[in-house]
């Protein structure tokens, strides 16, 4: 497929625009209950790179109610890893669950990276009593992405369910944020953009997997 440049996310924090008709969506298998409590806004991230390292990309999807909502693939880095476009992925996702709990939304993310959950979650609390060292006394690695991530978490925590999903296992919120995540690393895109027109989720699903 060769849709239209996507419109760029006009900058964080600001509202998004309207949601793209997502022609023939459905709601993600199992997205929509977790021990009895439901959602209103689904997010999947994801990140992909080939090698690794190298070209690397973030993805998402967005689901409203249960259905797809929305799209959003790029921050291309061309030295970038897995665990880079992991964490990009999952600072975008908290960024836009900021946004739905401002509008009294309840949010869950979906994320298939164990060491981007936990190193966000469970780890970045202690390496910033330590000067983002770790136990050892080293650096940590990506700084530049951990600490805005895990500042925006500690302000979302009370309001926001991070949660694991298996990665490539066939649900569809996660195989989407998938293709999303190699489709910004193939276009090389650096800005993080919306997927544009109309499409419907097998479209998607024939995109190249991360």
């Amino acid at each position: 497929m060769g849709p239209p440049p996507a419109r760029q996310r006009r900058g964080l924090g600001h509202a998004r625009e309207t949601a793209a008709t997502a022609q023939g969506a459905h709601a993600s298998p199992g997205t929509s209950v977790a021990g009895g409590k439901t959602y209103d806004t689904e997010i999947y991230c994801d990140g992909a790179c080939e090698p690794n390292p190298g070209d690397a990309g973030s993805g998402m999807a967005i689901y409203r109610d249960g259905k797809l909502a929305e799209l959003w693939y790029g921050l291309y880095n061309p030295a970038g890893t897995n665990n880079t476009a992991e964490l990009n992925a999952l600072r975008q996702a908290l960024l836009v669950a900021q946004e739905e709990i401002a509008r009294d939304a309840s949010v869950r993310i979906h994320c298939d990276s164990t060491y981007t959950i936990n190193a966000i979650t469970k780890w970045a609390g202690g390496w910033k009593k330590r000067g983002w060292k770790k136990a050892d006394g080293q650096p940590i690695k990506n700084p530049e992405i951990i600490q805005p991530t895990y500042a925006l978490y500690e302000s979302l925590k009370s309001k926001v369910t991070i949660a694991h999903v298996k990665g490539h296992s066939g649900v569809e919120g996660n195989e989407l944020a998938d293709r999303m995540a190699m489709y910004g690393a193939d276009r090389k895109e650096r800005d993080f953009v919306r997927y544009p027109g109309d499409y419907t989720v097998a479209d998607i699903l024939k995109l190249r997997r991360g």
